[in-house]
Formats: C-alpha cells, sequence, structure tokens
C-alpha cells in the first residue's frame, strides 16, 4: 500500500500529518512522532463505531481473541468502553444510532470518551474507526481534548514531551486513501481549534486586549496581512461609542481590530464579526460571586472567529473575508459606564444604558456597523457568548443562530451536524420584539423591558437594528454562550462557508442571567 510520509514539527504542535503506518492514517502531533500496532479488521456492523486508544508499545500485541472478547462486551448507552492489556489500552464505542437534532459523528461523545478513557504515558495512540463523511467532525472533536493551556507544576517539571498519534481507519464504501489537500485541511482545522481553545482557556491577566492584539498581530504575520488597529481614545473620536463605552474603564483599552483577506477575483465580500470580551464583571451592573467566575471566556466569539480566519484562508479562499475583533474588559472604576448613560454608536443611533451587564450586543453593533459601512460587506456574522438565556433556549451543545435568511438558518443547521458543531434556530421577528427595546430618551434601550420574552433572539435583533432590518444583504447571528464552555464551534464557520461558497471544508468553536 502507498504510505504517506512526513516528519511532524515540535514547533507545531497542533499539526495533523501524515504518519508511515499505512493510507488511510493521519496523525495529531503534540510532539515528536512514532506509530502504533496494527487495528485488527472487523466489520462496521459488529458494535457501531469504536475508537482504540492504546499506548504506543504493546509488546507483544493482543491477540484477534482478545480483540474480538472485548468488542463482544461493548454495550454503548450512549457510549462504552472496554481496559485491554491490564489498561494499556482501551477500546470504547460511539452511539451506533443518533436523533435528527445530533451531528451522525457524534463528536461531543468522541471527545469525552478520549478524554475520559485514554490510558496515562507519554508516547499514546487513538485510531478513529469511522466513515470518511465523520472524519473532519471526529478530528477536530479528538483536537479539543488536548487543550493547549495550562499552568500546573507537574507540566513545567516534565521533561519529555507528549505525543498522541491519531490515526483514522475509514469503513464504508468511500474507504480510499485521504487526499493530501484533506489531510491539510484537517491540520488547519485542528490548529484553528486549539488556538481558539487556548486563548478563551487563558485567564485576562495574561490574555487582556493587549494580548489578544499580539495573537491576531501573530494570526496576520504568519498569513502576510497587516491588521488594521483603532483604539483607546481614537475610538472615541471616531464614533465607536459602543466600545469605547464598554471598555473606558479598564487598565487596557478597548480595541477594534481588522485581518482583511482580498484576494483577486473575489465576487463578493463577507465579514466576520467577533465578541471579544476579554473578562465581565458585568460593570456596574455588577455579576455575583458564581456568576462571575468563567468570565474569561467571554472572548470565545472572536477567539473562535480568528482560528476559523488563520484556517480559512490558508485553505485559499476565493472570496474577500474580513475578520473584525471588538475587543474590551468590561470592568468597574471611576470612568465605567452608568446606568442612563447615553451613547451614539457607528450607526449614529442613540442607546439608553439599563444595564451594564448587557454590554456585548454594544459592542458588536459596532462591528458590524463598520463592516457594512466601511467594508462593503454582501454577508455579516457576527459570533458571540452573548446571552445566558441561550444556554435555555437551546442547550449547551447547540448554539443559537438568528438570521433574516431563511437558506442561511438552514445551511447552518446542516453544516453544524457535519461538523459536530451543533446550531439550532432561534425565532427572527423583529415587529414583534424589538419593541422591547423602546426608550423615551434615545432610540433604544440596551436591555429588554419583558425577560421572558426571548432574550435572547431580542439581544441579536439589537445587534441587527445598526445595520437596519431592511438591509439587504445576509445577517447571521451565532451565540455561544453556554458552548463555549463545553464545545468548539469554530469548525461551524468554514463548513457554513464551505457549504455556500464551495470552500474545501476546513473551520466551518455563562451566568443564567445574562451571559454579557
Amino acid at each position: 500500500e502507498p504510505v504517506l510520509r512526513r516528519a511532524a514539527r515540535a514547533a507545531a504542535p497542533a499539526a495533523l500529518v501524515p504518519t508511515p503506518v499505512g493510507e488511510r492514517r493521519f496523525a495529531l502531533s503534540e510532539g515528536s512522532g512514532g506509530g502504533c500496532s496494527e487495528l485488527p479488521k472487523y466489520s462496521r456492523s459488529e458494535v457501531g463505531r469504536k475508537v482504540w486508544l492504546s499506548s504506543l508499545s504493546l509488546n507483544p500485541p493482543f491477540s484477534p481473541q482478545i480483540w474480538q472478547s472485548a468488542l463482544s462486551t461493548l454495550n454503548p448507552n450512549p457510549t462504552d468502553s472496554c481496559p485491554l492489556y491490564l489498561n494499556y489500552a482501551t477500546v470504547a464505542a460511539l452511539p451506533s444510532r443518533v436523533s435528527r437534532h445530533n451531528s451522525p459523528s457524534a463528536a461531543q461523545f468522541v471527545t469525552r470518551l478520549v478524554r475520559n478513557c485514554l490510558p496515562g504515558g507519554v508516547h499514546r495512540c487513538i485510531v478513529m474507526v469511522c466513515e470518511r463523511s465523520e472524519v473532519f467532525a471526529s478530528a477536530c472533536a479528538l483536537a479539543r481534548a488536548f487543550p493547549l493551556f495550562t499552568h500546573r507544576s507537574s507540566a513545567s517539571r516534565r521533561t519529555e514531551k507528549k505525543t498522541v498519534t491519531v490515526e483514522f481507519f475509514l469503513v464504508g464504501q468511500n474507504n480510499g486513501p485521504m487526499e493530501v489537500a484533506t489531510l491539510k485541511c484537517l491540520a488547519s482545522a485542528t490548529e484553528g481549534v486549539r488556538l481558539a481553545a487556548r486563548i478563551v482557556d487563558t485567564p485576562c491577566s495574561e490574555m487582556n486586549t493587549d494580548n489578544f492584539l499580539e495573537e491576531i498581530k501573530k494570526v496576520g504575520k504568519d498569513l502576510g496581512i497587516t491588521p488594521t488597529i483603532i483604539r483607546d481614545e481614537e475610538l472615541k473620536e471616531r464614533g465607536f461609542g459602543g466600545i469605547y463605552g464598554v471598555g473606558k474603564a479598564a487598565l487596557h483599552p478597548p480595541a477594534l481590530a481588522v485581518l482583511s483577506h482580498t484576494p483577486d477575483g473575489a465576487t463578493q465580500t463577507i465579514a466576520w464579526v467577533g465578541k471579544g470580551i476579554v473578562y465581565d464583571t458585568g460593570g456596574l451592573s455588577i455579576k455575583g460571586k458564581t456568576t462571575m467566575p468563567g468570565m474569561k471566556r467571554d472572548c470565545g466569539g472572536a477567539a473562535a472567529i480568528l482560528g476559523a480566519f488563520k484556517a480559512t484562508v490558508k485553505q485559499g479562499f476565493k472570496d474577500n473575508l474580513h475578520a473584525v475583533f471588538c475587543l474590551a474588559e468590561n470592568a468597574v472604576g471611576p470612568r465605567a459606564t452608568r446606568p442612563d448613560d447615553i451613547h451614539v454608536l457607528y450607526s449614529g443611533k442613540t442607546v439608553e444604558i439599563n444595564n451594564t451587564d448587557a454590554e456585548g450586543r454594544l459592542i458588536l453593533a459596532d462591528g458590524v456597523a463598520y463592516a457594512c459601512k466601511d467594508l462593503g460587506a454582501d454577508i455579516i456574522l457576527d459570533m458571540a457568548t452573548l446571552t445566558g438565556a441561550q444556554g435555555i433556549a437551546t442547550g449547551k451543545y447547540h448554539a443559537a443562530v438568528l438570521t433574516n435568511n431563511e437558506e442561511w438558518e438552514k445551511a447552518c443547521v446542516k453544516a453544524g451536524r457535519n461538523c459536530g458543531d451543533l446550531v439550532h434556530p432561534l425565532v427572527y421577528c423583529p415587529e414583534l420584539h424589538f419593541s422591547e427595546f423602546t426608550s423615551a430618551v434615545a432610540d433604544m434601550k440596551n436591555s429588554v423591558a419583558d425577560r421572558d420574552n426571548t432574550p435572547s433572539s431580542c439581544a441579536g435583533l439589537f445587534i441587527a437594528s445598526h445595520i437596519g432590518f431592511d438591509w439587504p444583504g445576509v445577517w447571521v447571528h451565532i451565540d455561544i454562550a453556554a458552548p463555549v464552555h463545553a464545545v468548539s464551534v469554530l469548525p461551524l464557520l468554514g463548513h457554513t462557508w464551505g457549504t455556500q461558497t464551495q470552500l474545501l471544508p476546513v473551520l466551518g468553536p455563562s451566568s443564567p442571567e445574562g451571559q454579557e
């Protein structure tokens, strides 16, 4: 059989690369590479899809009889596992069937099984048995199981880098070798997933607005793009009242940053706008002691868009693509925005502040208005950890999508099932819901009058109002308030755009009372 060979570079710890162990394989390496023993043959119908987790050196390897015995013990409900060879190896089963609102890849279970069942050791191996259509989602799910950020003292004392080799064993009709282009796509995808996860895992003491801008500059340098950056008092002078008003009290000033990919021959312009609240105290409408922890992840929308932009551009995206990052820390201090203050946003509309903990929509309103007015976008997608109500509406595993275009709503749901980052629609009905923001002294308030009237939809409508409900382009809003704590919605973006623009499929990963 033809063998694909390439060394895994330690400088690129998240790289997915072909391994010298035969066709239908690739490796996810955290350090030096390695090989693992051959997977015994079996039929997909035996007990559903399997994940085989082992250390690299099983000598002697276990026999086919032990393998078959292990398979016969598996009774997935929804998953199951069986240790092999004195816990040096484990075979695990994924659900045989999933419901219509889940991904056929069962991606969430993949991540969970790997975290719980992977044997210890420095050099480890995962063999993923699946159909070709499930490879992308499974690769992203596996990448989530190996986060990059840690401050555990044991990690600093470790002298040898850990290595995890991942192989895909394809079953079903289309089980031939994977093309090199597909392997590169998977490498870009998993690198982006882990970049986004590292950013949201890092505390604000190390990931403030200055640090986030450095991450943006690094991605820009890798892609040959110089970012546009507007920050601090320049935001105020240029009319970005939302971003400036939210972030002006923090030690590190707020910023609007833009990475722009403008290839020759582009036929449309797309803007991705990310909420980058590096920490959210709630402002003067301050969060409680149980709802504030975890708010380092309030920059999840911007982190996901940064990883997705990097992966998408590396895959040779053919249209204009702008990544707009709205960065601020919602801090408490003498300069903090007060309830009753009125801000003039970049759209020119005035907003009466009645809840400083509804800040995400303010910065995104500036971001989408900039994408519309200055970038001339035909399609605008904003992504944010916006509302605690999202978790109530669509749950921990399904991001919420709100859009003015029914076809794009369907495309997002389909992309979510294909890539494992699930999405479910919210009600889009501005004529019934936007009146929740009525103000006697400004164009609108920033928080709803009635929290029982679909607050997640209303929060999205607030953002859309700053480009206008009659805007002829496509607007898509993705609320990831709950999934940011459990999954990465980053693959959704590339899969959505892959559906719409024939891009090779790449990346497209809260408090109960107001995530913002």
